[in-house]
């Protein structure tokens, strides 16, 4: 954005500055600025000194606006957000990824001498970091031809924080097969893959995670470490040393004035140290103890060159907020060492403040403030003022604006506007000239803009500003609209993730075999059948029954998916009990299906509103929304558009989570009703949602001539009155309301567009209201429980269904942790959110004892306003606790799990759930989906009971909050469950039965087949072939190691329909695996095999001493003329016989089992002579 830098730079205020810091030592202190003023400034001196540059800010979100700016202002720097990572002094199970890879990049970067700019809040500087010389030499350079020791490589790896596991899915890990070796550096968009020629590296290859396939070649690679703390064998034995010396002396002084648990734990926490420690490699909670393993304090300042620039943002309240974290953290670990949970050496994990100014004053040093005040104590060698005024709000009023604009212009400044989108710059570039104004819309801002000239582009800054003596104004789409700016930094969609059947099936999981039933897979087995090696799915079933399932019927399992929790009962092998089961489920299904369909061409017959095309105000309306559209949400205002258009009533459902833009959606459907003079109705389950919405609506439609209401029990019965009469005569154009709006009083003139917010959480009695009043009008019904993609695809043409799918935009990710649960811990992370303004949701799911919790943490923090919500109590006292909650009445909720759904409260950005462990990873993903909600950074704890023995099923939860937390992996089983949540809100709760006894996939799978049926449409043929032929076809546990795995390439060779995927399959399994053994490709030629004669309609192939007999199923579709063909040219080799229907065709073989390539190689070849000439004649 040259436009806005070279006006700075020509000023004389500017020049002044650049020449004293142009020196190479001394402090500047810059009055004026605030703002995105100080982002310009800061800009300016980096674009004029290049990098690297280190810009410390008071706090989290400050530091997150400026980095915004800098990215915007400076698009060929590499700008690194440096934020805040909690040290805690805490034994933590796992901790999340997201915030410590940024970090890394950071240092990184700064380790390569890269010319970068790091912006970082105060508490992140204080936080002490290994030697920057360690961290650099931890830094492994790879390339191909370079020679390298594998086995050393794996150590170093370990050493420097990453996670040995069987397959690589999440950042922080790395696989080791055979000599291909997989990572995943946090700082990477994709894991690498290297390929080993004896101890060469041979290829260096880009992966993805998800699909486990290669995507793109490089020469060479930087593996940087997976953890900031790096370990060498010197600071490990100082590290035992310094703490056994500190761990004795605190022993005695614990022992002489301490009762015996306090010594208890001294003693667990000291021994546990010192074992993990001398153990080698890293874990979670490694980093409380860096002050053993290096005795000097290095920072974040240390990493940065010494003749670098650094720029500190208001030191006055820098120096307010460091004595404060200083004195709190003091507070925090004097009570903990006085309660055994820490050491002493572990206080100083940070460096105070002054060591930091003291380093600054010999370092080249800018300090920005806004008042003309000089910090005490602070030696500035010159002081600049920049004159400078920020933009007030024009809240949308384009006449004010012309007004202004026109001042401007005539004082002789550059008028500059940045807009979100080319688009929007041009619609209000049209508005101006409306208005009298010559202004223009350029494609970059790369050339400056000539003084009396109005210039509108594409582009962000977190505010406007009046830069005087440069002659310059800047005004935002925030200034202009009134609404604030988010980056569209979008988190990487993870809708490619979900699980396929059986791709995280483990032993001892539940599963369903579609012809025996529901079992317990208890894993691979080996059988050596008539000198024979095969691999078998080994499933028990009720009693003692074993089915043995080979590996090419993988395709009849599926993993049980039910309610979370619950196991299901056994089946029992034999006896019709499962058939009677699936049969009942079938017709359920089939009911359900013909009443779907029924009720969709009933509303297809019935006369609608045919709504008109968009209006040039529907452009301007939705010119205004502040945010980039995702692609699906685009999609869902087209199909819920189209629907208007169409002279019928729409009926569609909007699935997406909370904040994946819903609301969006059925604004730009409110106004296309509105411009054509017809009524909308929002109907929402809560006051709290009608009263967020009703705000959202008012902000969005400012400007417009709309008459917008709300109905609910929180408005007088005057008030009342007034908007039953107002939507009886047709003044009050939207209407949004609770259950209240379905009351026999409510009467609208000319209702056209009904819009129902989580349908599933009204009652029965409400419904059938509701029924009443969707007749004949247009509905769009919106959820934001996830329906599965399969479900979504078996009710095409059942139920219309858009939906959102690409994640919200998060600046910052939730940092979160997995930990035993502690009275100070909770403490803590409560006053430090109560402490930087925010709210706080302290999660327990058991009513009773809710009070209790409460009482106990208004102990804990007394100055905490506590408030208690729960689902048993009364609507209108619950509703009114959540109104104060939103309000700020209070700084913690006291809650269950009510809070998952639909809550929208930026202010509270800490959730601590308790007893974690006892709750479904859906339910976790979704109460951590609350909070991280703003440009802050959202802290998630959840915490476990040591002292509890934990059953099998609540420690497998806490492995998989773990993984989730650590991988992101266990989101996909998140999603598993909320989508059969979401199934269940779908198709009715009467259904949740029929899911239970089949699992969610066979009954995806019988109501796909009911549709169809119910349709009228065929079903599909599929022949399946079985093999049954003496050749050693499996997969070797030299070649696959991991049996979850293996299970999962079974699967997906099972299922091959056609030969391509054969020939993926084989691509993928060199690409992972390297060249496959004889097995493994005698495997791939049966699955070649069975694609082919699955396409003939052969539905056996079995051994006959010296010949290969094929059986025909009876929809078979050979012609006459391809097997007179196929004689000839095999003559005395085939032998054609029928019999009852059954046909069937003798192939002899010279070729013996021993040589498989050519035992199964003449077979291959036959039938593909019979599939081209079959071809031929069908043609």
């Amino acid at each position: 954005m040259r436009a806005l830098l070279e006006p700075l730079q020509k000023s004389s205020e500017f020049k002044t500055m650049l020449a004293a810091v142009s020196r190479q030592t001394g402090q500047q202190l810059v009055f004026g600025l605030s703002g995105a003023q100080r982002s310009l400034v800061a800009a300016g001196l980096i674009d004029a000194l290049g990098g690297p540059v280190l810009i410390i800010t008071p706090g989290d979100s400050e530091a997150s606006l400026l980095a915004d700016d800098l990215t915007s202002l400076l698009p060929g720097i590499p700008v690194y957000l440096f934020p805040v990572w909690q040290l805690l002094p805490y034994q933590v199970l796992a901790h999340g990824k997201e915030v410590l890879a940024q970090r890394l990049k950071a240092l990184v970067a700064l380790s390569r001498d890269e010319p970068c700019v790091v912006v970082a809040p105060l508490e992140a500087v204080l936080r002490r970091l290994s030697p920057p010389e360690v961290f650099r030499r931890a830094i492994i350079d790879l390339a191909v031809g370079q020679r390298v020791d594998l086995e050393e490589l794996v150590r170093r790896l370990v050493d420097v924080g990453y996670e040995r596991v069987e397959m690589v899915e999440g950042p922080g890990q790395l696989a080791l097969r055979g000599g291909i070796l997989d990572i995943y550096p946090l700082t990477f968009e994709h894991p690498v893959r290297l390929e080993f020629f004896d101890d060469e590296v041979d290829s260096i290859r880009f992966f993805d995670a998800d699909s486990q396939r290669s995507i793109d070649r490089t020469g060479a690679v930087s593996i940087p470490p997976a953890a900031e703390l790096v370990v060498t064998e010197e600071s490990r034995a100082r590290a035992l040393d310094v703490l056994e010396t500190e761990y004795r002396l605190q022993l005695k002084k614990v022992t002489e004035s301490s009762t015996l648990e306090v010594r208890r734990r001294l003693e667990e926490l000291g021994e546990n140290a010192k074992e993990q420690i001398a153990s080698g490699g890293y874990y979670p909670g490694l980093d409380q103890f860096l002050p053993y393993f290096y005795r000097h304090p290095y920072t974040l300042l240390d990493y940065m060159p010494f003749a670098s620039l650094t720029v500190v943002d208001d030191l006055v309240r820098i120096r307010e907020l460091a004595e404060s974290i200083f004195k709190e953290r003091s507070e925090t670990y004097s009570e903990l060492l006085s309660a055994g949970r820490v050491l002493p050496g572990q206080i100083h994990g940070y460096v105070q403040w002054q060591q930091i100014e003291q380093q600054l004053y010999r370092r080249k040093t800018v300090y920005f403030s806004l008042l003309t005040r000089q910090p005490q104590h602070l030696m500035v060698h010159d002081v600049v003022t920049f004159s400078t005024r920020g933009m007030h709000s024009f809240l949308g009023r384009l006449d004010v604006l012309a007004d202004e604009v026109r001042h401007w212009r005539k004082s002789g400044y550059a008028v500059v506007m940045l807009l979100s989108t080319e688009e929007r710059a041009r619609h209000l570039a049209e508005e101006l000239r409306n208005a009298g104004l010559d202004a223009y819309v350029t494609g970059s801002l790369d050339r400056p803009v000539t003084p009396g000239n109005i210039a509108l582009a594409a582009g962000r800054l977190s505010g406007g500003f009046e830069l005087v003596s440069g002659r310059l104004v800047v005004i935002t789409e925030a200034d202009i609209y009134g609404q604030r700016w988010k980056r569209t930094q979008r988190v990487r969609a993870r809708t490619a993730g979900r699980p396929e059947p059986l791709t995280d099936l483990k032993a001892g999981d539940y599963v369903v075999h579609v012809n025996h039933g529901i079992g317990r897979y208890m894993g691979i087995v080996s059988l050596n059948i008539g000198g024979v090696q095969k691999d078998y799915l080994l499933i028990k079933y009720a009693g003692e029954d074993k089915l043995y399932v080979p590996t090419d019927q993988v395709g009849l399992i599926q993993k049980y998916l039910g309610a979370e929790a619950e196991a299901p009962r056994l089946s029992r092998l034999g006896g019709g009990e499962w058939s009677r089961v699936k049969g009942r489920v079938k017709e359920a299904v089939r009911e359900m299906a013909q009443e779907l369909l029924a009720l969709y061409a009933a509303r297809q017959a019935l006369p609608g509103h045919a709504f008109s095309p968009d209006t040039p105000w529907q452009q301007e309306f939705e010119a205004a929304f502040p945010y980039q559209e995702t692609p699906d949400q685009l999609r869902a205002i087209q199909e819920v558009k189209a629907d208007m258009e169409r002279p019928r009533p729409m009926d569609r459902l909007l699935c997406g989570d909370v904040g994946y833009g819903k609301t969006e959606v059925a604004l730009r459907a409110a106004f296309k009703a509105v411009m054509d003079g017809k009524q909308v109705a929002v109907l929402v389950p809560t006051t709290i949602l009608a009263q967020q919405h009703y705000n959202t609506f008012r902000e969005r439609f400012a400007g417009f001539p709309v008459t917008i209401e709300v109905l609910s029990r929180f408005r007088t019965p005057k008030e009342q009155r007034r908007v039953l009469a107002g939507l009886a005569s047709g003044q009050v154009d939207i209407v949004i309301g609770t259950h209240r709006l379905v009351q026999d009083d409510v009467v609208f003139k000319d209702l056209g567009l009904l819009v129902v917010d989580e349908e599933q959480r009204f009652g029965v009695a409400h419904k059938e209201k509701l029924k009443r009043l969707k007749q004949d009008v247009d509905v769009l019904t919106l959820t934001a429980t996830p329906i599965p993609r399969t479900l979504h695809m078996s009710l095409v043409g059942v139920r219309d269904t858009s939906l959102l799918e690409t994640p919200p935009e998060n600046r910052f990710p939730v940092q979160t942790y997995v930990l035993e649960e502690d009275p100070v811990l909770i403490r803590e992370a409560i006053r430090r959110e109560i402490g930087r303004g925010g709210q706080v949701y302290f999660v327990h799911n058991r009513v009773m004892d809710l009070d209790q919790v409460a009482a106990w943490l208004q102990g804990l923090v007394p100055e905490a306003r506590i408030a208690v919500a729960h689902g048993q109590m009364k609507e209108e006292e619950l509703e009114q606790i959540m109104l104060d909650f939103m309000d700020g009445a209070y700084d913690v909720l006291v809650c269950t799990t009510i809070i998952e759904s639909g809550l929208d409260i930026p202010n509270v950005n800490t959730l601590i759930v308790k007893d974690a462990n006892n709750f479904g990873l859906a339910q976790l993903y979704q109460l951590r989906g609350r909070v991280g909600r703003s440009n802050r950074l959202a802290y998630a704890y959840f915490t476990f009971r040591r002292d509890r023995v934990l059953n099998e099923l609540a420690e497998k939860r806490l492995a998989a909050i773990r993984e989730f937390t650590e991988f992101g992996s266990g989101y996909k089983i998140a999603m598993r469950d909320l989508e059969i949540r979401g199934a269940g809100n779908l198709l009715g709760a009467e259904q949740h039965g029929h899911i239970a006894a089949v699992g969610f996939d066979l009954y995806c799978r019988l109501l796909e087949e009911a549709v169809r049926e119910a349709r009228g449409e065929a079903p599909e043929k599929v022949v399946e072939t079985s093999i049954e032929l003496p050749v050693e076809a499996y997969i070797p546990d030299t070649y696959v190691r991991d049996a979850d795995q293996k299970v999962d390439l079974y699967r997906r060779l099972a299922v091959v329909r056609r030969e391509e995927q054969v020939v993926e399959l084989e691509d993928e399994l060199v690409d992972r695996f390297g060249d496959p053994p004889q097995p493994v490709c005698t495997l791939l030629t049966v699955a070649r095999l069975r694609a082919l004669a699955s396409s003939l309609g052969i539905k056996s192939i079995t051994a006959q001493p010296g010949s290969f007999r094929l059986q025909f199923a009876p929809e078979h579709n050979l012609r006459g003329e391809a097997l007179v063909e196929i004689g000839k040219q095999y003559a005395n080799r085939v032998k054609f016989s029928s019999s009852n229907e059954e046909f069937e065709i003798r192939l002899r073989t010279r070729n013996t089992p021993d040589d498989p390539l050519n035992y199964l190689g003449g077979l291959e070849n036959f039938l593909r002579d019979l599939h081209e000439a079959n071809k031929m004649h069908a043609a």
